[in-house]
């Protein structure tokens, strides 16, 4: 049609005319570009308010990341395809990839705070125990609860507002420990106040209901990793999802290499020594260990995985709740657990009780059979001891302190532990 065009014109027009539509009309390129494009549409995730737990909002844990989410910045890393189709729902934990600049990724963790399950079970358990229906508001029901009308009136968090909770964050709580939830809760703006004026009635209820389904998010928010805490980043929450930085469980290093097994459990005990003994006088422990406690960043570094086991003592306040008081026991205190089961005594916890849990459950698989004898007779020994010292902490600190001088030079000094090297080479130590 072009080349008609302009033998048409070199005929009937006169030269400026012809110079005119040839410039307009017989270019190929400029033909090209006037042409209109097929609009190309990008696939995306078909969310589901059901599947973020968003439609369970405010009883859940916030907000603050979801716009990651239906932007596509967050995306289920297993699950790409064509259509961008979504995880199944009753999984417990994915595995992410997260962006600020859509240019460069990195891994993160996608989990929920219990299985999809135990919260169905819970959200039914709200409605017939607070409403006698078999669904319901879960906020207006929640809201309706004594405990959070105690919430609602007042100005700070005090140990009488989580009495009861099952988190054994706070079975044992101090003031010191409270304030420090209200002033560094990351699912509302920072006011840097111990006072909870800053609290919508919203953010009450999801802090109460994270707090009582499960505390490893707050625990994150409030001791985070750039002060040294031995815990992944939290990025944020979206409903009922949290997203933090990734870390693989320890269970897939129980077959790696015997420099690497030494490693990692060499940290693992400088790990428990710093929650024992820590600048502000906190002392964690766990109440239940095992393979997905704890987790190893991409450069080697192991960090606490799993942070809903963990309790803590105030060592420099101590506790300002009787044990008397923890049997207080309301809706909120059975969102996850059986509300029978018994509170531990703070009274109870030693000063090695997770050290003892560590050398019998998680040590013993990650040396089995790594070393030559007669060391690796010697790491038997020494775990074996230790798994035994519940009534004898000077036992368990001498056994602890003979494994740790005999992992030491089974160390190597090479880029596997990018955590410590290049530095390990300028160091004595190695």
């Amino acid at each position: 049609m072009g080349r008609w065009i302009c033998c048409l014109c070199s005929r009937f027009a006169d030269p400026l005319m012809l110079l005119l539509v040839l410039a307009l009309s017989c270019n190929p390129s400029t033909a090209a570009t006037a042409s209109p494009s097929v609009p190309h549409v990008k696939p995306s995730y078909s969310f589901g308010r059901t599947f973020l737990g968003l439609d369970k909002c405010n009883a859940c844990i916030g907000t603050s990341i979801c716009k990651k989410f239906f932007k596509e910045e967050i995306r289920f890393d297993t699950w790409l395809s064509s259509h961008l189709k979504l995880p199944p729902s009753y999984l417990l934990s994915y595995s992410g990839n997260y962006t600020d600049d859509a240019k460069s990724w990195r891994l993160v963790d996608i989990t929920r705070l219990t299985s999809k399950y135990q919260h169905d079970r819970a959200d039914k358990h709200i409605c017939t125990s607070l409403l006698k229906t078999k669904t319901c508001s879960l906020e207006r029901a929640l809201r309706r609860t004594q405990r959070f009308q105690k919430w609602l009136r007042a100005k700070r968090l005090t140990p009488d507002l989580v009495q009861g909770l099952s988190s054994p964050m706070l079975r044992c709580p101090s003031q010191r420990l409270l304030d420090r939830i209200v002033r560094r809760y990351a699912e509302v703006p920072d006011a840097g106040s111990i006072y909870m004026d800053h609290l919508t009635d919203r953010d009450k209820l999801r802090l109460l209901y994270t707090l009582a389904v499960n505390s490893h998010p707050i625990l994150l928010q409030i001791f985070p990793d750039v002060e040294g805490w031995p815990f992944p980043r939290y990025l944020g929450s979206c409903g009922r999802l949290v997203v933090s930085a990734s870390t693989q469980p320890l269970r897939d290093f129980y077959s790696a290499a015997p420099e690497v097994a030494a490693d990692l459990a060499l940290q693992l005990l400088a790990v428990l020594r710093s929650m024992a003994t820590n600048d502000l006088n906190y002392f964690f422990y766990f109440t239940h260990v095992d393979a997905g406690t704890f987790g190893v960043f991409s450069n080697g570094h192991l960090f606490i995985r799993d942070a809903s086991t963990l309790g803590i003592i105030d060592k420099e306040e101590g506790s300002q709740l009787i044990d008397g008081q923890q049997e207080y026991k309301d809706i909120f205190s059975c969102l996850t657990v059986d509300c029978q089961s018994a509170f531990v005594s703070c009274n109870s916890i030693r000063e090695n009780h997770s050290l003892v849990m560590v050398c019998q459950e998680l040590l013993p698989k990650l040396l089995k059979g790594k070393f030559l004898q007669p060391v690796q007779e010697k790491i038997d020994s020494f775990l074996q001891h230790c798994a035994r010292g519940l009534t004898d902490d000077q036992g368990v600190n001498q056994a602890i302190a003979k494994l740790a001088e005999i992992l030491k030079p089974l160390q190597s000094c090479d880029s596997r532990f990018a955590y410590r090297y290049p530095d390990c080479k300028y160091s004595d130590k190695y």
